[in-house]
């Protein structure tokens, strides 16, 4: 944090010891993390909390509880993802500055618009946008802030969508414990790191961005050195201020931490092979220790950033008093003793402002001391400088609060209401019309969109044979939300009323144009809370996380009818890039290999690529739903036939076993965090 603060960031974004994406950092306490925030404020730089995981129920209050000790430091906002939290916090704590995390997958202009309209004041983009697709969000939504990641760690998988070191190690990237399998070897295409991008390297662009309209740009410093740190902020700054980056100071960035180099492509909009690297062994030697310690060096001392102006008040008989202001705030220090007349050498001007001017290790520059000395008084150099100290450490005191934010006493088990016992419809997911007969009767059945606007004829005949036919809006509309609004509209006026939404834009979309809303796992609903947020904002039913146990499930309260994977292959990963950068290479029958020869399915469309799971997920047979708001979900996405989909039903309906299958995190859930 010093590191950053030093090297000329603006703002910090800090975790505490729980619910941050960064789970097994060493975080901050509550004493600590008010130290944070008076040295930020102290500097004129803003403190950001990172509160930005999935929330389970029984953490809420010490979620909530969190969010309240971080606006009693006097927090500047919070990034947060889950809706849930959003809900509790607006209501304990409603003048809080939110900001969605890029965990919302928030890569679209409905995106932004329904989150401002759900009172948040910044939306951290989605790492793949475009320059172009960046821009059409600022205009069309322009009184939300936008922050863009210009530097640091990329996912290959769009965040708040990989479900990969979860359903591998119960290590979920949504609670911030992700274990990172895609730097692991992965092979693809002859790609042995098929997974492993280079680190963002966009800091060219942030004049452009600002000329967009982007108010912060965003560096990932997390687990990561200081060192590390101090030398991305200097170039942002040099970036920002000088349009360009040093040869020395991009030479330091590179050195101190690189991927085999680094990639603009997803800025750039060029993707393919050149964004892909790992870290290899010249990179890790490069940094070496005379590296780090110049580094250091830039930033061991204190940064006088703050101008103030001084006036000293000196006469006989009286206390001496010191004036300090920052051009916002004004404070005075009183001497301890009366000022006496000097025997010999009175006070001069140049003898009182070579005391004053000595700041030393503090934040602040002397612009201009004003004197006011009646020639007769005299003070010496200990007690200037004790007068000094004093006024600074007022100046400190003054700086360190900028915020006096309204605290609303809530009972968090009272915001859920009374559950209710409503009646479910199983669903069905497909990607094409190729659906088996006995699933029309009680079945609500989703349908990609592309499958549905292929086929109109049969889709017709569908609907007028009695199917409730849905559609499932892509999760990924990156720069195609326009013709994707556009169809769905086409399909609500054809007789297509139930849609399917993976994220905040399409369930906003749907709300616009009538569609009775359902929620799916992309949503990430993990907690009672997120799914009262979803039954008020209309959502009539909703896929649950794919990331609770059944414990978790049969706990929750359920405002609205909640449904689980009775069997599906789960897509582990949606990118922009496919692995190892063949995005026109990629064909339906293409598999990705893991170190122990495991299988997963890669399928790419125009927009983006699915990695699925190499054996499907199996509800487990003693947990099938029987209860009253709780119903079945099949997922078909990697069956290819009407047939094959028959022989799945008729196991399933027998209950005979698969050849291999898991059940996923029913049975084990994910890990907890842990306090370090």
């Amino acid at each position: 944090m010093i590191a950053a603060v030093r090297s000329g960031a603006d703002a910090v974004y800090i975790g505490a010891k729980l619910f941050s994406a960064r789970a097994s950092a060493h975080n901050f306490d509550d004493d600590e993390l008010r130290e944070c925030v008076r040295y930020c404020h102290q500097r004129g730089v803003k403190a950001y909390l990172a509160l930005n995981t999935l929330i389970f129920d029984d953490e809420m209050q010490r979620a909530l509880d969190l969010a309240g000790s971080a606006a009693l430091a006097d927090i500047d906002a919070i990034i947060i993802q889950d809706m849930g939290l959003v809900s509790l916090i607006k209501k304990a704590i409603p003048d809080l500055p939110l900001h969605a995390s890029t965990q919302m997958t928030v890569h679209t202009p409905y995106g932004a618009k329904a989150l401002y309209e759900l009172g948040f004041k910044r939306v951290v983009v989605s790492r793949e946008m475009s320059l172009d697709e960046i821009r059409e969000i600022r205009r069309t939504c322009p009184e939300v802030e936008l922050e863009v990641f210009v530097h640091g760690a990329l996912c290959m998988c769009v965040s708040g969508q990989c479900y990969f070191s979860a359903m591998l190690g119960g290590r979920s990237a949504n609670r911030g414990m992700c274990a990172q399998p895609c730097r692991l070897p992965m092979r693809f295409g002859g790609n042995d790191h098929a997974l492993s991008l280079k680190d963002n390297g966009s800091l060219h662009y942030l004049r452009e961005l600002q000329e967009i309209g982007v108010v912060s740009a965003k560096i990932e410093g997390r687990m990561k050195r200081p060192e590390y740190v101090a030398a991305a902020t200097r170039a942002a700054v040099e970036a920002r201020d000088d349009g360009f980056v040093s040869r020395d100071t991009a030479e330091k960035l590179r050195s101190v931490f690189s991927r085999t180099g680094f990639t603009d492509g997803y800025l750039s909009g060029k993707l393919g092979v050149d964004m892909f690297g790992y870290r290899r062994r010249d990179d890790v030697v490069t940094a070496d220790n005379q590296l780090l310690k110049d580094i250091r060096s830039a930033y061991k001392d204190e940064v006088q950033r703050v101008e103030i102006t001084l006036r000293l008040q000196v006469r006989v008989g009286e206390r001496m008093t010191l004036t300090v202001s920052d051009g916002e705030h004004e404070v005075i220090a009183e001497s301890a003793d009366i000022a006496e007349k000097a025997i010999h050498l009175p006070l001069s001007d140049d003898r009182a402002g070579q005391s004053l001017m000595k700041t030393g290790n503090t934040p602040y520059q002397v612009t201009q001391i004003i004197t006011e000395l009646d020639g007769e008084a005299a003070a010496s150099a200990a007690a200037l400088n004790a007068l000094r100290r004093d006024a600074l450490e007022k100046l400190d005191e003054a700086r360190a609060t900028w915020h006096s934010y309204t605290f609303n006493d809530i009972n968090i088990e009272e915001m859920l209401g009374d559950p209710v016992d409503p009646d479910s419809v199983d669903w069905v997911y497909s990607g094409d019309l190729a659906i088996p007969a006995e699933l029309k009767a009680d079945h609500i059945v989703f349908v990609a969109l592309d499958g549905l606007t292929e086929d109109p004829e049969k889709l017709d005949s569908m609907l007028a044979d009695g199917w409730r036919i849905g559609v499932e809006v892509p999760r990924v509309m990156l720069g195609n939300e326009a013709q994707v609004f556009e169809s769905l509209k086409a399909l609500y006026e054809h007789g297509v009323t139930d849609l399917l939404g993976h994220n905040i834009a399409a369930l906003y979309m749907g709300k616009q144009l009538g569609f009775t809303l359902h929620a799916g796992f992309g949503m990430n609903i993990a907690n009672s809370y997120t799914l009262r947020w979803a039954a008020e904002y209309g959502v009539s039913d909703a896929e649950i996380s794919v990331e609770l146990s059944e414990k978790q499930i049969k706990n929750m309260r359920k405002t609205i009818p909640i449904g689980v994977i009775r069997y599906g292959y789960l897509p582990l990963m949606i990118t922009r890039n496919a692995p190892a950068g063949m995005n026109d290479a990629c064909k339906n029958n293409q598999f990705l290999q893991d170190r122990k020869n495991e299988r997963f399915r890669v399928v790419t469309n125009e927009n983006y690529t699915e990695i699925f799971n190499c054996v499907p997920i199996i509800l487990p047979e003693k947990d099938y739903p029987t209860d009253r708001g709780v119903f079945n979900i099949i997922r078909f996405s990697v069956e290819n036939s009407v047939d094959n989909k028959e022989k799945i039903l008729e196991k399933l309906r027998e209950n005979r076993s698969f050849e291999r299958f898991t059940h996923g995190l029913y049975t084990r859930g994910v890990k907890n965090f842990t306090i370090f």
